[in-house]
């Protein structure tokens, strides 16, 4: 019997009993662990269940029966024999294991997932880092990794250095494709800010400029707003929407709506079923069972609504919920498994199909998008007063009108758009999306943009509003915690998680982005009413070396 498995009581016992004292016969050891292994399963299978029951009749949990406290009591009792036969005698007799190992805390935590722990590789121990690559010569593991004995994807855990497996990683690249990287930069980036969360593979980073436009004066407060693009007159443009929009006394917004969504399909043998189960779950007796279910995933989310839709035998199941400060991508879909998982036991016969079945519907244009939102749904409006259109703009309130409904509205019905009833949004989006870390592919439903004009104050001024269904943003998480993005965040005022109410930072960074594109949108249809459009485009678009051309 191994001796580090032995009961350490016992053996006290043995060592000061006579010689001839008898000990009462007992069971193998493997018996006596299988039997407390079995007890401890099955007991927390009992319990479990048991609590299930309780939620979905909205019973107290702390209302317990004798069956369950005496399921209780097996609970602790085998956990304490497993503890102190797994745990508390390794601790007194290390030295008996079959192989000693020396571990860090950050080892022991090396199978937690790289987006939780991103530097988790980079504080293994030498041995675990391949000692023979962290001192060989760039040259030798540059050469393993284009003869395909070392994967490339492996350098970050293998040399234990991210900046170096970058270099390796590029030259290798080089190699291979027999192309030239010159111009794409790898020094200066923190490589180690990326490991497991933002970039695999990375072999440098693209330089974008980052502009600002403002201030802009929205709810009462002033904002210079970064916006990181590539496009020439896009934040000048910006910039003067935003005085317009100033001197005029500033805009307001109103956040209308605020849930993240995801939408599993999941498949039956039958319609018939399938559409027990969308009964089942737009019945708000069960919604309560089901959010506490839901939001099990985290202390931020908080489902909202569920929905569904069917075809045929498979049923699309749309989730809404809160998520924080986070975009929420990532803590939806984990609620979502949840109540998957809870609901196989009264619909055993479900099929999941996948956890995303495009009606959430995530980096699409999609008319449920455009309808229910997605995101925060904010509208923002100005009332631009008549002296500010001729002086600052260039044009007058009736060409403005005109230009709207002929371009923003008509134009875009007769092109067939989708949620694009607006001059430019997306670039505004995407340009302030880039510079504060937000996912760049969401541009394609956070995009989703009507533009109205309408003449007031007997027809002097103009009220411009923009309503924008599903703007997905966040303040953590993802490409928000890089250096140059939390700066760009920190800019407005909204870095992190807000401590006085979750979800504060990324509602108030949603009604900035529509206010910028509220700027933007008043400055390009001003210019195309008053015919500056290509004018403009060619002085701040065209590439000139001449800096006092651009500034006259």
């Amino acid at each position: 019997m191994d001796p580090v498995r032995s009961n350490p009581v016992t053996k006290t016992h043995n060592h000061h009993s006579p010689p001839n004292h008898k000990q009462p016969p007992s069971l193998p050891l493997y018996v006596t662990n299988a039997v407390f292994f079995a007890l401890f399963f099955s007991v927390a299978y009992f319990l479990l269940h048991r609590w299930r029951d309780k939620i979905r009749t909205s019973t107290p949990l702390h209302f317990l029966t004798p069956s369950e406290i005496a399921a209780i009591l097996s609970l602790l009792a085998s956990f304490f024999y497993l503890m102190s036969f797994f745990g508390i005698s390794l601790i007194f007799h290390p030295s008996t294991t079959a192989t000693p190992r020396t571990t860090s805390d950050d080892e022991d935590n090396a199978d937690i997932s790289a987006c939780t722990k991103p530097h988790t590789l980079l504080n293994k121990p030498l041995q675990e880092q391949k000692p023979e690559l962290v001192n060989s010569d760039d040259d030798e593991v540059v050469n393993s990794v284009v003869s395909g004995s070392i994967p490339s994807y492996s350098l970050e855990s293998r040399l234990g250095d991210c900046k170096r497996a970058a270099t390796i990683r590029r030259t290798a690249v080089e190699r291979v494709t027999s192309r030239s990287l010159e111009g794409l930069p790898v020094e200066g980036f923190d490589y180690e800010s990326i490991l497991g969360q933002c970039c695999e593979m990375p072999i440098g980073f693209v330089q974008i400029p980052v502009g600002v436009a403002g201030p802009l004066l929205l709810d009462g407060k002033e904002y210079t707003v970064p916006m990181a693009t590539t496009e020439g007159c896009l934040v000048a443009s910006t910039n003067r929407g935003c005085k317009a929009i100033y001197v005029s006394g500033g805009a307001s917004s109103v956040v209308v709506r605020d849930s993240m969504t995801r939408a599993p399909v999941v498949r039956f043998g039958s319609a018939k079923r399938a559409a027990q189960l969308k009964f089942y779950l737009e019945d708000p007796e069960n919604f309560d069972s089901l959010s506490v279910v839901f939001n099990k995933s985290s202390r931020f989310a908080r489902l909202q609504s569920i929905k569904s839709a069917i075809a045929g035998k498979n049923l699309y199941i749309r989730f809404s919920c809160g998520t924080g400060d986070a975009m929420g991508m990532n803590m939806v879909s984990k609620g979502v498994q949840n109540v998957l998982d809870f609901l196989q036991s009264d619909f055993p016969d479900m099929d999941v199909i996948g956890i995303s079945g495009n009606y959430c519907s995530d980096k699409k244009a999609a008319a449920v998008n455009w309808i229910e939102g997605r995101g925060k749904s904010v509208v923002c409006e100005a009332v631009i007063k008549e002296e500010v259109v001729k002086k600052v703009l260039k044009t007058s309130v009736e060409a403005l009108v005109e230009l709207n409904m002929l371009k923003n509205l008509t134009g875009s019905a007769i092109a067939g758009a989708l949620g694009g009833f607006n001059a430019h949004a997306s670039n505004i989006v995407s340009a302030i999306y880039l510079a504060t870390g937000q996912d760049p592919a969401q541009n394609v439903e956070s995009s989703h943009c009507i533009t109205m004009m309408e003449a007031v104050n007997d027809g002097k001024d103009i009220h411009i509003s923009v309503t924008m269904p599903s703007v997905e943003v966040g303040t953590v998480g993802g490409g928000t915690q890089l250096a140059s993005q939390s700066a760009c965040l920190n800019l407005l005022g909204v870095k992190g998680a807000s401590k006085d109410s979750p979800g504060a930072n990324s509602r108030q960074l949603a009604t900035i982005v529509a206010g910028s594109v509220l700027a933007g949108e008043l400055s390009l249809m001003s210019a195309i009413a008053a015919g500056q459009l290509v004018k403009s485009h060619m002085k701040y678009n065209r590439s000139s070396r001449d800096i006092s051309q651009i500034v006259s």
